[in-house]
This record gives C-alpha cells, sequence and structure tokens, in this order.
C-alpha cells in the first residue's frame, strides 16, 4: 500500500497501465467528448433555469434577476455532484463515452467529491487552460491535473467493471 505526497493512502487495486490498457485507451479523447457533451446539456438547464428567472424577475420588479449569477453556477456544481457523486460515477456525457470516476485514495466517492473535483476543475481550467489537458499526455494513467489534486482516476467503465470482478473475484463490479 503507497501514500501519496501528503500522506494519503493509495488504493493498492488500482489498475496499471502497462497491463490493463484497455482501461486508458483513448480517455482523454472519451473526456473530450463527455466534456462538449456535458456542455450542451449544461446549456440547456442553464437556458432554462435563466428564462425562468427573467420570467420571475418581471413578477418580483427585478429582484430575481440578482440571483442569476449565483443560480448558474449553483446548478453547473449541482449537476456534476449529482451525477458523479451517484452509483453510476459519470455524468451523461460520461455515460455516452463509456467512461467513469473512481477514487485513487481510500475513500469513497461521493456527492462531496465529487463537487470538490468539479470546482478543482473549473478552477484550474481558468488559471491553467490548456496546460490542465497537457498533463494528461505526460502521466501513466492519463490523469489530468484536478485528477491529481482532488485523487480521482477516470477509466474506460466496460473494461473497469471485468477489472474489478477479476480483482476482486466476485460476480458484480465493487469500485
Amino acid at each position: 500500500m503507497a501514500t501519496d505526497f501528503f500522506g494519503r493512502i493509495i488504493r493498492d487495486d488500482l489498475p496499471d497501465p502497462a497491463s490493463a490498457p484497455e482501461l486508458f485507451e483513448g480517455i482523454l479523447t472519451r473526456r473530450a467528448i463527455a466534456f462538449l457533451i456535458d456542455c450542451v446539456i449544461m446549456g440547456v438547464i442553464v437556458t432554462v433555469v435563466t428564462v425562468v428567472a427573467a420570467i420571475l424577475g418581471l413578477l418580483t420588479f427585478g429582484l430575481a434577476w440578482l440571483s442569476i449569477p449565483i443560480i448558474v453556477p449553483l446548478t453547473f456544481v449541482g449537476y456534476y455532484a449529482v451525477t458523479l457523486g451517484s452509483s453510476s460515477r459519470a455524468t451523461l456525457g460520461m455515460r455516452a463515452t463509456d467512461i467513469v470516476l473512481t477514487p485513487t485514495r481510500d475513500t469513497t466517492l461521493d456527492g462531496w467529491m465529487a463537487m470538490i473535483h468539479v470546482l478543482v476543475f473549473w478552477i484550474s481550467c481558468s488559471i491553467l487552460t490548456p496546460f490542465i489537458v497537457l498533463i494528461g499526455l505526460f502521466t501513466n494513467r492519463r490523469q489530468l491535473l484536478h485528477d491529481m489534486i482532488v485523487g480521482t482516476l477516470m477509466v474506460r467503465r466496460s473494461p473497469m467493471e471485468r477489472h474489478w470482478r477479476q480483482y476482486s473475484g466476485v460476480g458484480s463490479a465493487s469500485y
């Protein structure tokens, strides 16, 4: 069992790209496509929320318009927390591209960790774009900067389920 830079336990059952390359095959491309799909979905959700706030603003003499700068970021964080924090551990775009988020440290992936993941993602994107993507080209598990900070790993779902079944020796995936 290994530890990371901060002394947190890193799971010893994580797949190795050398022994399970199918888990990481095209992962950066799949992540980019999933991100675009999620952007379209979030665009629709944000548009609906903004239209509702605009209509409510007319009824409240403009007071509801003040909530728009707060509602939009909360919508983004809520979408990712609900989808990544669910049992599927994937947004709708990630599900469409057959990828899943899994923790690398000895912890569970819940709604809070998903929210932290997305907040670190957006902060790192706003400061370091496109360098967070370039980092993925040089890490053996194709992790991006925010993955390494939060302690997560993105892999292909269908091969991962087979990996966990083989590792745990049971019939169902336990990732």
